[in-house]
């Protein structure tokens, strides 16, 4: 793959950190929980005073360092830059965008597709939202299984976890909405299909 350019890089960074912020915002109005280390944020705010971009940013700090040792400078680097952005963006869209209405079914399918799309965008110009995509990039680099199948199976066991919080229905949506994130991934970031160097 040809190396992008410094703004595309940028142009890029913007364009997927919206997306994801958007498809969190769909997820959280829905009151919905999401996989990863985004899910494991909104798990925390249950326990500690702190707001969601907050708690996000603060539990994907661990994973910087894997990043930084497997993946290389650059690419952890422009993760922090997208988690801060998310993070940012997160605690504040709600300035700028709010729901009356929000049917649950296309909550999930939007939200997910939102978060998908940003994911497949920040996966192509070297970067990241920290957390598992940092070990599913990994684990694809090393054994060649697809981001979308691993995501997939982190984000379940996260869904799984929230149980004990939000209700059984409520856990439903958000594994349409983790399946809609996944099924992207899965669909358009096979090794074989589109190379990354992230180094």
């Amino acid at each position: 793959m040809n190396k992008h350019s410094f703004l595309e890089d940028c142009a890029a960074i913007f364009t997927g950190t919206l997306l994801v912020a958007i498809g969190l915002y769909f997820l959280k109005s829905s009151s919905m929980i999401v996989g990863g280390t985004a899910g494991l944020g909104l798990l925390f705010t249950q326990f500690i005073p702190l707001s969601f971009g907050t708690m996000y940013f603060l539990v994907n700090i661990p994973f910087y360092f894997l990043a930084w040792s497997r993946l290389g400078k650059r690419f952890t680097i422009n993760s922090i830059i997208c988690v801060s952005l998310v993070s940012l963006m997160a605690d504040n869209l709600h300035y700028v965008l709010q729901f009356e209405l929000l049917n649950p079914i296309f909550s999930a399918i939007s939200g997910g597709t939102f978060i998908g799309l940003g994911l497949l965008v920040l996966f192509r110009h070297r970067a990241s939202l920290g957390g598992s995509n940092v070990l599913c990039l990994v684990i694809q680099d090393k054994l060649g299984i697809s981001v979308g199948k691993t995501q997939l199976l982190f984000d379940t066991t996260i869904l799984l976890c929230s149980l004990y919080f939000i209700s059984l229905s409520l856990i439903a949506w958000s594994i349409l909405g983790a399946v809609f994130i996944n099924l992207i991934l899965w669909m358009n970031h096979k090794p074989t299909r589109y190379t990354v160097h992230y180094k």
